[in-house]
């Protein structure tokens, strides 16, 4: 039995289970076992390198999603030690202002 069906059957129990198609493109990945998270693993990095993007990143979302301004993502991303992932917002912050496009 999976953690999430066990969580999902207790909210329909309690009468609070809410349902949402996921969008087109949208993946839900298993990484319950070492080979499930070794395959969800290797998705995120071919969609990753293929897309030139990074997938998961909360602040970018809240971003997008208007729960922060761009000077609180780059407050954010300069906060952050010298790595890959604050170059990442730090890429996105240059597209946003040169593009002038924050919503998804």
């Amino acid at each position: 039995r999976s953690e999430i069906t066990d969580l999902n059957r207790e909210y329909l129990r309690q009468g609070k289970l809410q349902v949402r198609r996921l969008s087109r493109g949208t993946a839900w990945l298993d990484a319950g076992t070492s080979s499930s998270l070794h395959e969800a693993s290797a998705y995120v990095q071919t969609i990753e390198k293929r897309q030139g993007m990074k997938l998961g990143c909360p602040e970018e979302a809240a971003l997008r999603r208007g729960f922060i301004s761009l000077d609180d993502f780059e407050t954010l991303a300069s906060a952050m030690p010298p790595c890959e992932y604050r170059d990442s917002l730090r890429a996105v912050s240059a597209e946003v202002r040169r593009v002038g496009v924050v919503g998804a």
